[in-house]
This record gives structure tokens, sequence and C-alpha cells, in this order.
């Protein structure tokens, strides 16, 4: 699936990425607010007709239907990591990015990824394949901070497919796809 920016989004509505855009503009007006204090006001603001499935410290996860998610920054911290997702996946090399949640569209302030409905349970196999994973990352420039069970789901072929990376960063042996 080609991917798209905020103009052309096939996922949002225009009434969306408008309710997006007003959160985004209040939320940089209040930086200092608790994270927890901003999720609250950042649900109550946007008021979007889908539902929250899921929330970190800077983030809210709405499940658009049709096996899609959108993630929302409630704090500067996660329009940071929204654009590191996009970035990192846009940007990887091919064997990287099919350990990657793919991201479909950018905004400002919001990203849209496949929703991966399979989570990895908590035992010795996915714990094993959870350390080979941080070590592929790692080989090839990417630093897998906040690399966890909780951000893992499984393909239909138990494959993981980090589907929170807005953390990683990359070092100096990083190459992109286009290199």
């Amino acid at each position: 699936m080609p991917f798209h920016n905020e103009k052309e989004s096939s996922f949002l509505t225009i009434n969306d990425i408008g309710a997006i855009d007003g959160w985004i503009s209040k939320m940089k007006e209040n930086p200092l607010r608790l994270p927890s204090d901003k999720r609250k006001l950042a649900q109550r603001t946007l008021e979007l007709p889908y539902n929250v499935i899921g929330y970190g410290f800077n983030r809210l996860v709405y499940d658009l239907g049709s096996g899609y998610v959108l993630k929302i920054a409630f704090s500067e911290l996660g329009m940071i990591c929204n654009s590191q997702e996009h970035t990192l996946y846009i940007n990887s090399n091919p064997n990287i990015r099919n350990y990657l949640c793919p991201v479909l569209a950018k905004g400002n302030g919001w990203i849209v990824m496949k929703k991966m409905e399979r989570k990895a349970s908590i035992n010795i196999e996915n714990l094993e394949k959870l350390s080979k994973l941080s070590l592929i990352f790692l080989l090839h420039g990417i630093i897998p901070v906040d690399l966890r069970l909780a951000n893992i789901a499984l393909t239909d072929y138990n494959q993981m497919v980090v589907i929170d990376y807005g953390l990683f960063t990359t070092t100096p042996l990083y190459k992109r796809a286009d290199q």
C-alpha cells in the first residue's frame, strides 16, 4: 500500500485532521501538564469517532477499523516518536522493515499504522526471539530503545513485528534503504 501524507489521507476525514490539528495547537500551549492529564485532555478535545485501544506516556492509539490504527501525540515526545516511527519505517532496509509495523500515513502529530492483532505472550520462546530481534536491530545500526514484549505483535507466521518503535534511534552504522 502506498504511503499517504496528511493532505491526501485515505484513512482520516477532513474533520478528523482538523480536530487533530486543533489538539496539537492546544497541546503546544500547555507543555507542562502531566502525561495523564494531557492524555485525558487530548481525548476530550479530539472527540474522534473511533475507539481508544491503548495509550502510552506520549500517544493515544485509536482503532480506525478496517485493520488500521491512528497514533496521536499528546506530548512533544509523542510528536518525536511519531516522526521517528515514520522515518525509520520509510528509510529502513527491507530486511529490517519486515520487523517494523508498517506506517501508512503521517500528518502533524499523527501517524496511521497497520493494526497488528496478535500480541506476543510472555514465554521462553518469545523472550529468545526478542533477544535475537534486538541483535538484528543492533547489527543494522538501530538501537532498539524500549524493545519489550508489550511493544511486539506476531504475524500469522509467528514472526515478531515491533508495533511501538518511536524511541528507537540509529547509529553511524545505520544504512538507509536508498544507500
